[in-house]
């Protein structure tokens, strides 16, 4: 009965009528009033989801009495009732020896967590008790719960200091404390958490300084450190984490960042804004190449930016405000894609740029800069001294014809030369999205994904493939569109599919790869196994469908040469990141345009990845074997070639259909000629014959538009 938008209290005898129930769904609706003490006569109840409803008063004491229970969630409701027993529930929860999962966050519970919390089933894997009124301190306890992967303790009232024996629950890979009240320093112990991936200490009032041996967390993905009392220097351990992507350590008192660091493939977001930070801007910052957000105002830095700085093409968000930098502004910020630059109160001089960023008086701050001049009208910066503009006597349109038949012939050069394009620094970035702090791990049910998508509605069918459909859905926790894609188990190989997803998802992150939220293994209304993986929701759909033709009544979609291009990087980015930069080297070995999906912005993210395998797996398997979609398989992988080839051969079969508009199933291709074979016969001569039509009308467009342009 979940997700019905039932109202009204559950009848209070409710746990007679469910005597044999094992399951109960009742999550989602409106329910109000107390939950019915006389659950636990339902002896057979495995798993509780309450969530989600208005359930008020205190949780039903006796819930211990139900032994085999593996999973109490309790989550969004009204309970509490604000005294020191709201949490005496815990004491009969010590009962259950099996149980896994506890969410009772987003309540209204208070009093002090009890020591009874260290009694309970070592099988715990999931504790969330975030967004209560919880005060006291955590029992130092916890340490016993050595099957814990995640413990959310955000938005309470908790006060002293992190028990030392958190470090000894070497299985969690999620650590969230913060909005609390907690002090003193962070324990060393923590660095013993190998598996952490994510860990939240923002909005408290520790202090001291980090320890060096958090480096040791090899895996982690994400550290809010903002708004403490931290001092010293942030330790270069810290800059060693490969897998590092956002660190986040503004208003505290830092005095250093260190000297060197090693190379930050992953980082993306740096944020050490509003310390007390000295000397010259690191010049090692210019090795971070994935950085979209570099914020560092609010310090005393002083020297000029960087020269290191021009090879991060991928900035969206640079505020160095509030400084002492002195020097002239580098020219290679006009070539960035710059979405806010912000260089106010310092001592920069001379001309200020006008193209790209400085170009828009609103992206663009440069206050409190006395020595500067030029720039647009819009600044108001005084005139500098007039330079002679040189004419480079070369038509227009002669240089957009040029530019065309020259990127045609280097794409197509790219399907045969894949590494070259690997070299291909990332031009264009999507602004990192910032992790939900409200609900920093989400663990869906069936329920809820039934009621996202409309019951699994056809109208909201968006693709379907060999193992099962996608849906689009809204997730009422988060407000946001989302895709859940369901596999069908009763078609073989699904379940295989389910599971090399997981593996390959669980530790992998890249802003070209689609976005996983969570996943969901569960029962549905029938009893049914289903499995699911729920996506962020990409609004411009597969690549397939801007070149394919979805209907004979829909218009082919049509795409720029610019926007091809990019593209096509984003996707050679993502093969570079599943090659050689994951822990493990993943081999995708289904790359084709349905498989590639466009956000907002139109970037490319590559998704599928239940034909996936690692690389050491490979290596240790006698043959390699024949999987992907007709017309993209490699012939490599019949005569032994190396695994990864396979993917090579995909991107190139892609890059052509790029160009050509043309699938490698296309009903030209027959009798031995191929879309490979077909192109190669084109080159070089007849190149401009193949391109794609829409592709040449749409520069012929752009030429002609230059053209009017000039003679106006």
């Amino acid at each position: 009965m979940g997700f019905n938008r039932l109202h009204g209290n559950l009848p209070p005898n409710i746990g007679f009528t469910l005597s044999n129930l094992q399951e109960l769904y009742a999550g989602g609706n409106q329910f109000t009033g107390p939950i019915p003490v006389s659950l636990s006569n339902a002896s057979g109840l495995s798993l509780i989801d309450l969530g989600n409803n208005s359930f008020s008063g205190s949780v039903p004491l006796n819930f211990g009495s139900l032994k085999g229970l593996t999973s109490l969630n309790l989550w969004g409701n009204e309970l509490g009732i604000g005294k020191a027993r709201d949490l005496s529930f815990l004491d009969s929860l010590t009962n259950c020896s099996s149980l896994e999962v506890v969410d009772v966050s987003r309540n209204r519970l208070s009093g002090a967590l009890p020591n009874s919390i260290a009694n309970l089933s070592t099988q715990l894997t999931f504790l969330s008790l975030g967004s209560n009124m919880i005060f006291g301190s955590i029992p130092s306890g916890i340490q016993n719960l050595i099957g814990l992967t995640v413990l959310n303790m955000v938005r309470n009232f908790l006060t002293g200091t992190i028990p030392i024996g958190v470090g000894k629950l070497n299985k969690l890979e999620g650590l969230y404390l913060d909005s609390n009240g907690l002090s003193g320093k962070i324990p060393p112990s923590l660095g013993n958490i190998t598996r952490l991936y994510e860990l939240y200490l923002h909005e408290n009032k520790l202090s001291g300084s980090i320890p060096s041996n958090l480096g040791n967390c090899i895996n982690l993905n994400l550290i809010y450190l903002d708004y403490n009392n931290f001092s010293g220097t942030l330790p270069k351990q810290l800059f060693s984490i490969p897998s590092l992507i956002y660190l986040q350590a503004q208003n505290n008192f830092f005095t250093n960042l260190p000297h060197e660091a090693s190379y930050l493939k992953a980082l993306g977001t740096f944020n050490v804004s509003n310390n007390k930070l000295s000397g010259e801007i690191p010049s090692w910052l210019g090795n971070c190449l994935s950085l979209e957000y570099l914020v560092l105002d609010g310090n005393f830095f002083q020297g000029s930016i960087p020269s290191t700085f021009s090879t991060l093409k991928g900035l969206r968000y640079l505020d160095l405000s509030r400084n002492n930098l002195s020097g002239k502004i580098p020219r290679y910020l006009e070539k960035f894609a710059l979405e806010y630059l912000n260089l106010s109160f310092n001592n920069f001089e001379g001309e200020l740029p006008k193209q790209g960023v400085f170009g828009n008086a609103s992206r663009l701050s440069v206050l409190g800069n006395s020595k500067l001049c030029g720039g647009i009208h819009e600044l108001q910066l005084p005139p500098c001294s007039s330079q002679a503009s040189k004419n480079r006597g070369i038509s227009l349109a002669s240089k957009v014809k040029f530019s065309i038949i020259g990127a045609v012939l280097g794409l197509i050069s790219l399907s045969c030369f894949f590494t070259i394009l690997y070299r291909v620094r990332k031009s264009r970035r999507k602004p990192f999205a910032v992790p939900s702090m409200e609900d920093p791990f989400m663990n869906v049910s069936y329920a809820e994904l039934f009621k996202a998508t409309d019951e699994f509605s056809p109208a909201n069918l968006i693709g379907t493939g060999s193992f099962g459909a996608v849906y689009k859905g809204i997730l009422d926790r988060v407000g946001t569109m989302i895709a859940v894609k369901v596999f069908n188990l009763q078609q073989q190989g699904a379940l295989r599919s389910f599971m090399a997803e997981c593996d390959a998802l669980r530790n992998i992150r890249h802003r070209n790869l689609v976005k996983i939220l969570t996943c969901c293994s569960s029962i549905d209304f029938k009893g049914n196994d289903f499995k699911a993986l729920v996506y962020k929701y990409m609004s411009n759909g597969s690549l397939e469908k801007w070149f394919h033709r979805e209907g004979h009544d829909q218009p082919r979609r049509n795409l720029k040469f610019t926007e091809r291009l990019n593209i096509a990087i984003d996707v050679a980015s993502a093969l570079d990141y599943l090659h050689n930069h994951c822990q493990t080297s993943i081999i995708h070995q289904d790359l084709k345009p349905s498989n590639i999906l466009l956000d907002d912005d139109m970037i490319a993210h590559v998704g599928d990845f239940g034909l996936v395998r690692f690389l050491s797996e490979v290596a240790q398997s006698s043959s390699v074997g024949m999987k992907g979609s007709i017309g993209y398989i490699a012939p490599e992988y019949a005569m032994g070639g190396k695994p990864t080839h396979g993917d090579v051969y995909n991107y190139g079969i892609l890059l052509l259909e790029m160009i050509t508009g043309k699938g490698p199933t296309d009903d030209m291709f027959k009798d031995n000629l191929s879309l490979h074979h077909f192109a190669k016969l084109a080159l070089a001569e007849r190149v401009m014959e193949i391109v794609d039509p829409q592709l040449l009308l749409e520069e012929a467009k752009v030429i002609q538009g230059n053209e009017n342009q000039i003679n106006t």
